[in-house]
């Protein structure tokens, strides 16, 4: 018996096995330690699902940039990987339309809170500490 045969689109190559790049409404992954510290010296806000820090770039850039991070607080690897895997997840629904342009987030994971959170609760944490972190939150 032989396998099925994958679909061919109308250019004659197979379709991608995964589709990980990011679309142009997306920001980008920051990955130099260089750039975490720097978001570190900058301003933070602290919500109960997670740590949210942002800085305003000087390079001229419209570029939204995000990094993930946890620390050995959270547990071992899995449960690091799970608490970044669903922050990475709340970035993406939240930063296309909450994000400012030229502007870089690290967003970093709680122990214990940010993988048993619901979901829209860590969603409304991230809203909320973008509104805080650009002044637009109102006491």
């Amino acid at each position: 018996m032989t396998p099925p045969e994958a679909p061919v689109s109308d250019a004659g190559t197979m379709p991608p096995a995964v589709s990980a790049c990011l679309d142009v409404s997306q920001p980008l992954v920051m990955r130099k330690r260089s750039d975490f510290l720097a978001a570190a010296r900058a301003h933070r806000c602290g919500t109960s699902g997670m740590m949210v820090q942002a800085r305003r770039r000087d390079d001229g850039s419209d570029l939204v940039r995000v990094g993930f991070t946890c620390s050995k607080k959270v547990g071992n690897a899995v449960a690091r990987n799970r608490a970044k895997r669903r922050l990475r997840e709340v970035a993406r629904a939240v930063l296309p339309t909450s994000a400012l342009p030229g502007w870089d987030y690290v967003l970093i994971g709680r122990a214990d809170a940010t993988a048993a959170r619901p979901f829209e609760r860590l969603k409304g944490d991230l809203d909320y500490a973008l509104r805080k972190l650009h002044g637009q939150v109102q006491k």
